[in-house]
């Protein structure tokens, strides 16, 4: 197995979680939340999608699917474009309501194409590539990918356990 076939397969498995915590779903499940200060599904898939979406653009040089694709507009969010959940305060959790499951994972998916066509051009060489100089050690390609897989199970993870409560 390449480098890329292994980070396909990564980035396959957070479609799947994704796909099972959202489908089927109202848009009132979608925005249940367990504690006031709580996330709902409709906010960590969301978020993990924007970040996904916010850093692969970044390392693969191309726009990011939010903005360019129009799911900004479609979502109609009370953000900036540029806004991907980092720092959120409750209210602003509270403030990702979506009209249907549909709408966040047609951005999911749409930013996983994204992903896996740059992704799958990469080769155990590219990975040493630093692509952040403003962390100590600086963030090579490979790190940045790892730490996007990882966050990303565990918010997609985080999802899967309020639909269990739902």
């Amino acid at each position: 197995m390449t480098s890329a076939q292994l980070l396909t397969d990564a980035f396959g498995r957070i479609r799947e979680v994704v796909h099972q915590a959202v489908d089927g779903l109202s848009p009132q499940q979608l925005a249940y939340r367990a504690g006031e200060n709580a996330n709902s599904i409709a906010w960590l898939v969301w978020h993990l999608t924007r970040i996904q979406d916010n850093h692969i653009a970044d390392v693969a040089g191309l726009p990011q699917v939010w903005t360019s694709k129009g799911w900004a507009a479609r979502f109609g969010l009370p953000f900036d474009a540029a806004d991907t959940g980092y720092g959120h305060s409750s209210d602003q959790v509270a403030a990702v309501q979506v009209e249907s499951g549909e709408l966040l994972t047609g951005y999911h998916d749409a930013v996983y194409q994204q992903t896996i066509s740059y992704v799958e051009t990469l080769t155990d060489d590219d990975l040493p590539l630093v692509v952040d100089r403003s962390w100590d050690p600086p963030v090579t390609l490979a790190v940045r990918l790892v730490s996007v897989i990882s966050d990303d199970l565990q918010h997609a993870g985080q999802a899967a356990f309020v639909r269990g409560l739902l």
